[in-house]
């Protein structure tokens, strides 16, 4: 009896410092601690399109270290299993990153970009993070933080006040209603939740398939639980030690390198769109769009607000993770530089960048990257870091800087530890995808998982820049996937890189001609749009067009 009680709090305490053990035994051993977590009543989500989807609510506790106090809520979804019982290989967790992006969406897209026979034998398990979207609560800061018209990101401008002022009232909103729950939105937090996930399911062990912030989700729930993991793939993947202020200084370089790729894909194309043969040309006349909204801004309806030049930088620096949105973002340069037209602007805009209801996944994205790692909290070293950031790569810097500069004031100090390290011990085989141009997650950042996880396999996409590079129609990506998850094979190359893909052909240049102000819905939807918004409805994350799991 002696030897139990002592075992119960040597667990127990693992469990209030992040050990692994704590949640590594099942009930009737020793090492079982109770994770507080409530059970799982499925019932229909009333899809339509989809009628087999099951939705539930999850009861986790807010602070793992107290797993009896207080609760909140996580949204799941499931597409079941209908292959034979015997051929079942158990839930795959499905997260798209952010940090904060729903997993809704994802149970019913990727299995049915996965063959049936592969499909059926799983259940398909999506979820919102805590405090995130159908989650209870859902955590809002400043429902209107991102309203036009904002200051102009260029400092130049002189609106660093103005940005600065901003950034820290939205600390103070935040800490002001969510202090009880900001320090529990960690990365660590959200990996403790797929493990009560796991433990609500009743099963040994979880697939799981994360994107962006979500390979680094993966990592750490496969660093706390190891023994827990059956299959775990990670896409676009997220530097294991890097802190968050040096990954985005990554980032404003990779952009830039995008940037100047869709100039360049411009010029190529002025037959098309008439911005000049050279990609400096078609980047002269960025600059002279961006000059003139900074005096005269465009109505940003339906939107809130104004097209300044903040929400112009956001319409465009999304095509570093899509490049399908180059056509489109051509356009718009065209349309208002040969004819000073703004309608597709407008449209750009409320398609790629304007703001939701509130303020989105934006306070969950801080809580994870402000309390992970230490940052700077003076201004002076922000300002002399991002400038020499800045003079090599213009087009991002400064809007990367202001979208993170919360963290300078966050209400909780980050971590000087650091994020979790990542040793791939205990691990099964994980696979890896990465493409060497990805601009939100840069190509060192697949290079060091691979060389933290022995035994990962790592495929690389040459030359390839979409961010989250499965489910485009590669085969050769696609289908390392699908092997991976019928019965385990994986590549069978050797050393840092096991197999090589070909990128995606760059997009046919067309001018995307603004459907008309009055249409019919058909029609409307023809040219991709909407027929209530004139075709500015903004992107479902399975539109060819959509950015998924954007880590900036």
């Amino acid at each position: 009896m002696r030897k139990a009680i002592a075992l119960l709090a040597a667990a127990a305490a693992v469990a209030a410092f992040g050990g692994v053990s704590a949640s590594a035994a099942e009930p009737g051993t020793a090492e079982f601690v109770d994770s507080g977590q409530g059970k799982l009543a499925w019932s229909s989500c009333n899809d339509a399109t989809t009628p087999a989807l099951q939705c539930a609510m999850l009861d986790v506790p807010v602070d793992y270290a107290d797993p009896h106090g207080r609760k909140i809520r996580i949204k799941l979804n499931r597409l079941p299993a209908t292959a034979p019982k015997e051929k079942q290989q158990g839930p795959i967790l499905l997260n798209p990153g952010g940090p904060g992006d729903s997993g809704l969406w994802m149970p019913a897209y990727i299995s049915g970009k996965v063959p049936q026979d592969v499909a059926s034998t799983y259940d398909w398990i999506g979820f919102d993070p805590r405090g995130t979207n159908g989650s209870d609560p859902h955590v809002v800061c400043d429902a209107h933080y991102f309203d036009g018209e904002r200051p102009d990101y260029q400092v130049s401008q002189g609106t660093a006040k103005a940005w600065l002022k901003k950034a820290a009232g939205y600390a103070a909103d935040c800490a002001a209603d969510w202090s009880w729950l900001l320090p529990h939105m960690t990365t660590v937090d959200n990996a403790r939740d797929m493990d009560s996930i796991r433990r609500a399911l009743g099963v040994p062990k979880i697939n799981f398939y994360g994107g962006s912030w979500g390979t680094s989700l993966g990592s750490t729930y496969g660093q706390l639980f190891p023994s827990h993991v059956r299959r775990m793939v990670l896409d676009s993947i997220v530097g294991p030690t890097i802190t968050w202020y040096d990954h985005n200084i990554l980032q404003d370089k990779e952009h830039q390198r995008r940037f100047e790729a869709f100039a360049a894909w411009t010029a190529k194309a002025d037959s098309v769109y008439h911005l000049g043969t050279d990609a400096a040309a078609v980047e002269k006349a960025y600059a002279q769009v961006e000059a003139a909204l900074r005096t005269d801004p465009v109505d940003a309806a339906p939107a809130p607000g104004k097209i300044g030049p903040a929400e112009f930088e956001d319409t465009f620096y999304g095509g570093g993770y899509n490049f399908l949105r180059w056509p489109r973002m051509a356009t718009v340069l065209s349309a208002y530089v040969t004819q000073h037209d703004t309608r597709p602007l407008n449209i750009a805009y409320n398609r790629y960048a304007a703001p939701g209801a509130d303020d989105g996944t934006f306070p969950a994205y801080n809580a994870a990257q402000c309390t992970e790692n230490a940052w700077p909290r003076d201004w002076e070293v922000w300002k002399k870091d991002q400038a020499q950031v800045d003079a090599v790569a213009p087009f991002y810097t400064y809007n990367n800087m202001w979208y993170n500069a919360a963290c300078m004031f966050w209400p909780h100090q980050g971590n000087p530890a650091g994020r979790t390290k990542i040793t791939g011990k205990g691990l099964p085989p994980v696979l890896l995808f990465q493409a060497t141009e990805d601009a939100a997650t840069p190509y060192e950042g697949g290079l060091a998982m691979h060389d933290a996880l022995p035994g990962s396999k790592l495929v690389v996409q040459t030359g390839g820049s979409f961010h989250e590079i499965l489910f485009h129609d590669n085969p050769c990506l696609d289908d390392t996937f699908t092997a991976y998850l019928r019965d385990g094979s994986l590549p069978e190359g050797k050393g840092r890189i096991a197999r090589t893909c070909a990128p995606e052909a760059d997009p046919a240049p067309v001018y995307v001609t603004p459907p008309p102000a009055t249409t019919s819905k058909t029609a409307t939807a023809a040219a991709g749009g909407d027929a209530a918004t004139g075709g500015a409805a903004p992107l479902a994350p399975t539109d060819p067009e959509a950015v998924r799991g954007v880590l900036r």
